[in-house]
């Protein structure tokens, strides 16, 4: 027996077109070698709900009593299975070790940390609040597994990173680029013996900070890192990244890219007598002006018909020049000149009011209080000030002030690349591609993973917090590009004649953004927005009348469907 439904349709006498559906209970067999078939009942009458349930039974479903159904539990599971699945499809659990306990309770710390953020105590109650504690099997785990499971990871740092460099930081047809960058993070507490105070990136003065260098591909993605004392200077950092690739990464041929405090001469002299080191980083401000000098090779004139151009000069044997001119960043900072130039007047103000009230005397008394205020927006070179006993005379430097604003958006890049294996544009390109690693750098502190402050004290345990962020940078880094198309994220980026122009953003873009949903009106979210959301896709312990608990996902939303879709694969019911 079997339910059989039949639609059918008819027009009235109104020409309104009617639909209907006829159920009925129908028996099948076979006489004479003819199937034929026998109504049994006409169950058109009955609810929808009834005919599913005989339809059911008849196909030999078990059913149970709807008080007799419970969900027993229900935990958040798509955003950690999503994650999950794009770590396994870059290989990242071989590339952590062997299997073990440490190497799940590593896993889960870095799918943690690109998930939920927090500190290490905080995860591991969280671990039991979601499906990962389960199918990982570090539900219930101790602090101190945690802690040896960074220590094991930080043993193996070395090895990882072979691996990611291998991978992305081959040869092509030319050297390939690795860029590298330094940035700081404060310390909670006074005894990690890597803490000390130095130039703060994140506008904390005063306060005990670590330093780690970034290096990534061309492309920004993060394949090491190296954490250094609070107070290393950039060039320091640089020598030491420089050793990391060819000793450590074991790499004799590729370019690096960094800005100009960071590969200063000293070291392009070092790169010039290891070999097979290239270099590409930008010339500093009194390095322009002797090659703008009446008689150097940089005139403004170089500029009268296109952005940039290629020089030479003897002070740079061996190495290409590109002089670059951006109008947009020369307007930018004429107009920040001038601003900081009256606000630094507008401090100084009160005291020459002051000294010519007599309310302020004394050669040493005037020079204190002008001293306090003059540097506070870095402009004091641009002034000249004379002080008495009872005068305070201060004027702008005006020949100083027209000699900068001449070099105003004008830059200079050296490289050691030949022109064969990169064009001039590209030079540029490469340049500003270190926008990749600052990039790289918001995600670490900020934006996804919330790396500071750091809590730990122990020298090794703060390597090994660094590397779990590291690693999950490079896991969100391929997210963010395979989610591309469900968050803001511009994946039509219009190809730029011109390397020296600012970037645009698509129309598509900007029409998701204004419209906040893309061209089949699907809501487009955040990258943090988006990872909510997963969330809510969640799995459910069920229980049917008193059998075994059964787990069953809840149905995704197309939103949810789709971010599986785009990282190759199905939502699974579990992550192992």
């Amino acid at each position: 027996m079997h339910v059989n439904r039949i639609q059918s349709s008819h027009v009235d006498k109104q020409g309104r077109l009617r639909e209907y559906e006829s159920v009925y209970l129908r028996r099948t067999f076979r006489q004479d070698g003819k199937v034929k078939h026998e109504t049994l009942a006409n169950l058109s009458g009955l609810d929808t709900p009834v005919v599913d349930a005989i339809d059911a039974a008849l196909k030999g479903t078990r059913l149970v009593p709807a008080d007799q159904v419970r969900v027993v539990r229900s935990r958040p599971h798509g955003h950690v299975a999503a994650v999950w699945a794009q770590a396994k499809a870059l290989g990242l659990p071989g590339l952590l070790g062997p299997p073990g306990r440490h190497r799940d309770l590593a896993l889960a710390l870095i799918v943690s940390r690109v998930v939920r953020p927090a500190s290490k105590l905080s995860t591991l109650g969280w671990w039991a609040d979601v499906t990962l504690g389960e199918d990982l099997g570090v539900a219930g785990a101790s602090t101190d597994e945690v802690y040896a499971a960074m220590d094991w990871l930080t043993g193996r740092q070395d090895r990882i990173e072979t691996a990611l460099a291998r991978r992305h930081l081959t040869s092509g047809d030319g050297p390939p680029m690795a860029l590298f960058d330094l940035s700081s993070s404060w310390v909670e507490g006074r005894c990690c013996p890597l803490a000390a105070r130095g130039y703060s990136r994140d506008r904390r003065k005063g306060s005990l900070q670590i330093e780690y260098g970034l290096l990534t591909d061309g492309e920004g993605r993060p394949v090491a890192v190296r954490v250094f004392d609070g107070n290393t200077a950039d060039p320091a950092a640089f020598v030491a990244a420089v050793d990391t690739v060819r000793g450590t990464l074991g790499l004799d041929r590729v370019t690096m890219v960094g800005d100009r405090g960071m590969i200063t001469n000293a070291r392009i002299t070092a790169l010039r007598d290891l070999g097979g080191i290239g270099w590409l980083t930008a010339l500093r401000a009194p390095q322009i002006a002797t090659l703008a000098a009446p008689d150097g090779p940089l005139q403004l004139t170089l500029f009268d018909t296109q952005d940039l151009a290629e020089i030479t000069h003897p002070d740079y044997p061996g190495e290409r020049l590109i002089a670059c001119r951006n109008p947009a960043l020369a307007d930018e900072r004429a107009r920040t000149r001038d601003d900081l130039l009256a606000a630094t007047e507008s401090k100084l103000a009160p005291i020459t009011a002051r000294v010519e009230r007599g309310t302020l005397a004394g050669a040493d008394r005037i020079g204190v209080a002008v001293g306090k205020v003059v540097n506070t927006y870095k402009m004091g070179k641009h002034f000249d000030i004379t002080i008495t006993d009872t005068t305070l005379t201060v004027t702008r430097r005006t020949e100083q002030i027209t000699a900068e604003a001449a070099l105003d958006g004008i830059y200079v890049l050296r490289t050691s690349v030949p022109a064969d294996q990169l064009d001039t544009p590209g030079v540029v390109t490469a340049y500003k591609n270190l926008s990749h690693v600052e990039r790289d750098f918001r995600i670490l502190k900020s934006d996804d993973l919330d790396l500071r402050p750091i809590h730990h004290h122990l020298e090794d345990r703060v390597r090994g917090h660094v590397l779990i962020c590291m690693l999950a940078a490079h896991l969100t880094w391929h997210l963010r590009k395979a989610w591309a198309p469900l968050t803001f994220t511009d994946t039509e980026p219009p190809a730029r004649d011109n390397p020296v122009a600012p970037a645009h953003r698509s129309p598509a873009a900007a029409r998701k953004a204004s419209r906040q949903a893309d061209h089949n009106d699907q809501p487009v979210r955040s990258y943090q927005d988006l990872l909510t959301h997963l969330g809510t896709l969640t799995r459910n312990d069920t229980r049917l009348a008193g059998t075994t608990t059964v787990p069953v996902l809840a149905e995704p939303t197309p939103t949810q469907r789709r971010a599986f879709e785009l990282l190759d694969t199905t939502t699974p019911l579990r992550l192992t």
